[in-house]
């Protein structure tokens, strides 16, 4: 999703090139072997095994990631290889029927019209600058911690996600705020553009979550319970990432130097910045939570006050700036590049989200006709694994796969597939969209093409230019990895006690 400049669905395309000089070299090779091996099992198929559909759903696959390792939009990968899918395995005419289908709905679902809600929120707030307002505010109260500066970092990404924002768009606008902030201020590096890319990962993990909605809209769960769900497991592993900032700066006090001060008079003001966005989030998860609204309503009123919210502070930052320069722009001319701009963006994000979801209809109805949902099913089964065990081997099989899929494929190709397996072991749907969309939300800073890593590179690397202070890749990585050790032992901890994500679900709504 792009609820800043990306949708979800191609938001790792829009990384920078930064030190990947032969990534694309290595996708491609990787892709001519994924494709010299699909084109092998087709032409096997086709000569000798002209009723084995399990054939054509492994090559589906098989083409699919290829096309994606070759930057091939999502969408337009699933639709392509499932249309051909559906081909070899029943001929135009069911083919024509399942199109007019699955184009039909994917789009005609009352529960996804939530999503244009989630983006125009997330716009809005990124247009706005209440963005650098939250982390001012995080800053002047939690700054003097030991690792402050960070901790203050993952606290303002929190509460900006919890109003309305993506992983990506966070991650920009927190870190070219956080970043130099805590390089200049002494801070190792290492742990400046680790604490501001894991900060990000809380994106669609505390809602609102436009994955989360669409992971409800393939998995058939209902999607104000499924948002309600990931509040605590995003409070658990925001918690955790605090944890270890402040062993990092305890164990080594040089890594992180304490912030400025600032008196209880500036503590105090900077609250009153926060109060659209805690207005937001009351709105948005208060109103799902106690029932006063669907997820669609909330959505909807969360939209409408945001984008006033927004404007208001345009406005205000505006007539601010010509007290004290020249500005020669209108008001109402910034009024409407602010409605402009955020409408054709908004249009251009929901638009490519839905196209993601057409193909995955088309990519279900593959799995579904040529059995290999019910070949992963039965050989689960077969491994007599008790659900415990199985959940706890699909954390290094998600993390495998993350190496090669972006976040958005990860989740709806796997999707169809496992449901059958978790239905299998009685594996709560709801409980498990929450799982993987952390899973998801891990491999976007995992090495080495976590997307995240990259960008925080590249914020940091501008930042700094000209300071002499050289930065690498490599450190970020080094940072990253006690992080990533804290979300892995959120996934445990949300497998032995699945309640964390289950309880407010469950109780929400009632009286």
């Amino acid at each position: 999703m792009s609820l800043e400049t990306e949708s979800e669905s191609t938001l790792t395309s829009a990384a920078p090139n930064l030190d990947r000089p032969n990534r694309a070299g290595r996708r491609f090779e990787i892709a001519l072997v994924i494709v010299g091996i699909a084109a092998v099992l087709l032409i096997v198929y086709l000569v000798s095994f002209p009723t084995a559909p399990l054939l054509v759903g492994i090559f589906v696959i098989l083409v699919m990631m290829a096309l994606m390792l070759l930057k091939v939009p999502v969408g337009i990968a699933m639709a392509v290889t499932s249309f051909l899918g559906l081909l070899l395995l029943g001929g135009v005419k069911p083919l024509a029927s399942t199109l007019e289908e699955s184009v039909y709905s994917a789009f005609a679902s009352w529960s996804l019209s939530v999503i244009p809600m989630f983006v125009l929120m997330g716009i809005a707030l990124g247009k706005s600058g209440l963005m650098d307002k939250a982390y001012d505010s995080a800053l002047k109260w939690l700054g003097r911690l030991p690792g402050g500066l960070a901790i203050a970092t993952n606290f303002a990404a929190a509460g900006i996600h919890a109003a309305g924002g993506s992983t990506i768009g966070i991650t920009y606008a927190i870190g070219r705020v956080s970043i130099p902030k805590m390089i200049k201020a002494g801070y190792k590096p290492s742990l400046a553009m680790a604490s501001t890319g894991m900060a990000g990962t809380l994106g669609q993990i505390i809602p609102p979550s436009v994955l989360m909605v669409i992971y409800a809209g393939v998995a058939g769960t209902p999607v104000g319970p499924q948002l309600i769900a990931g509040i605590l497991p995003g409070i658990l592993i925001g918690l955790l990432f605090v944890a270890v900032i402040l062993v990092w700066a305890t164990v080594s006090p040089k890594s992180a130097p304490r912030g400025p001060k600032f008196s209880w008079r500036e503590r105090f003001a900077s609250l009153t910045t926060l109060i659209p966005v805690v207005v937001i989030i009351v709105v948005v998860i208060g109103g799902i939570f106690l029932g006063v609204f669907t997820a669609t309503e909330a959505g909807a009123y969360g939209a409408a006050i945001t984008i006033v919210v927004g404007l208001f502070a345009i406005i205000f930052q505006h007539r601010s700036q010509k007290k004290r320069t020249t500005a020669t722009v209108s008001t109402g001319r910034l009024i409407g590049n602010y409605f402009t701009s955020m409408m054709l963006e908004a249009v251009s994000v929901v638009s490519g989200i839905f196209v993601l979801l057409i193909g995955v209809n088309l990519l279900t109805r593959v799995m579904a006709l040529s059995g290999v949902a019910n070949v992963v099913a039965d050989w689960v089964v077969g491994l007599n694994l008790p659900q415990i065990e199985f959940l706890l081997l699909l954390i290094p099989i998600y993390l495998i796969l993350g190496i090669f899929l972006e976040t958005l494929p990860l989740i709806l190709l796997t999707v169809p597939i496992f449901l059958a397996p978790l239905a299998a072991l009685h594996v709560d749907l709801i409980w498990f969209g929450v799982f993987l969309i952390v899973q998801a939300e891990i491999n976007l800073v995992l090495p080495p093409f976590g997307v995240l890593n990259f960008i925080v590179l590249a914020l940091s690397r501008k930042a700094m230019k000209g300071s002499g202070v050289k930065l690498s890749l490599a450190d970020v990585f080094k940072g990253v990895a006690p992080f990533i050790g804290a979300a892995v032992l959120a996934l445990v901890i949300l497998i032995a006690w699945p309640e964390l994500a289950l309880w407010l679900p469950q109780h929400a709504g009632k009286k």
